[in-house]
């Protein structure tokens, strides 16, 4: 009788989740502008070149992802550094430090010769490790089966995304998708309770992609007021580390509140 009340909190969760993911995607296609790529998304406000590597600073501030993408991908598959208790939360959490690692290649592969060609290689790394983050909090606060299943699902749109965008000239699926974490994760932190302690990490990191993400906005106010030492995107790569190194640092000293029922079965 437990087993089925569970079942059917489960589902009304899960319907939702999915009902307000669509319905606020919805809503930010409607009440947003078309956003289309021009010569101008590709002019930075540093674009200075040190030993013959262009637009230098851009691209060695991509550096840390590198770093924190490698070194958590190989934590995360060792199995007892990090404190994860789901096959789900592995799965995901590698996928998550796959594409910060893939992030490096990717934006800085972009930054050397800035177009709307390269910029494709600079968002879907990051598209994918938003999916896998945010699959992976889902994993830990709602169950394995809900994380999963959005995993692929969000893997699928991000695809499906970066196609919209190409075939259209559009980048507004891609946007949102950057900045639903920031919304997201806050407003279920507080409607699912945490698995684990350390939980404010979550917060912590949303907070710092909102601010990376004002930094980017403010690049050229940024490098002006500093007298053109480092410019505000650059900042933005600097502060944008920063996340998966608290998520790090969360996963590794977080332990186990409460087991919640089916947990037993989902370990790995």
């Amino acid at each position: 009788m437990a087993w089925m009340v569970n079942q059917q909190i489960a589902r009304v969760k899960r319907s939702r989740i999915w009902g307000g993911a669509f319905l606020c995607l919805l809503f930010l296609m409607l009440a947003t502008p078309k956003i289309p790529l021009s010569p101008h998304h590709h002019l930075f406000a540093d674009m200075r070149n040190f030993l013959g590597v262009p637009n230098t600073l851009n691209v060695i501030t991509i550096f840390p992802f590198l770093i924190v993408g490698v070194m958590g991908f190989v934590l995360c598959l060792q199995g007892s550094f990090f404190n994860i208790s789901f096959r789900g939360e592995v799965w995901a959490w590698a996928l998550f430090y796959a594409g910060i690692a893939a992030v490096a290649f990717g934006s800085a592969y972009y930054h050397l010769k800035p177009d709307d060609d390269r910029v494709m290689w600079d968002t879907l790394p990051t598209m994918i490790a938003f999916s896998s983050l945010f699959s992976g909090f889902l994993v830990e606060r709602v169950g394995m089966r809900i994380g999963l299943s959005c995993l692929i699902a969000l893997v699928s749109v991000t695809f499906l995304s970066m196609n919209y965008a190409r075939t259209f000239n559009d980048f507004r699926l891609c946007v949102t998708f950057q900045l639903i974490p920031c919304i997201a994760i806050p407003g279920l932190t507080f409607l699912f309770p945490p698995k684990y302690t350390h939980s404010k990490y979550w917060l912590y990191a949303a907070g710092v992609h909102l601010v990376a993400k004002f930094e980017a906005v403010a690049d050229r106010k940024i490098y002006r007021a500093n007298h053109y030492i480092i410019s505000g995107h650059s900042l933005e790569h600097l502060c944008s580390a920063m996340v998966p190194i608290l998520l790090t640092v969360m996963l590794m000293y977080r332990n186990t509140k409460f087991q919640r029922l089916g947990d037993y079965r989902d370990r790995p």
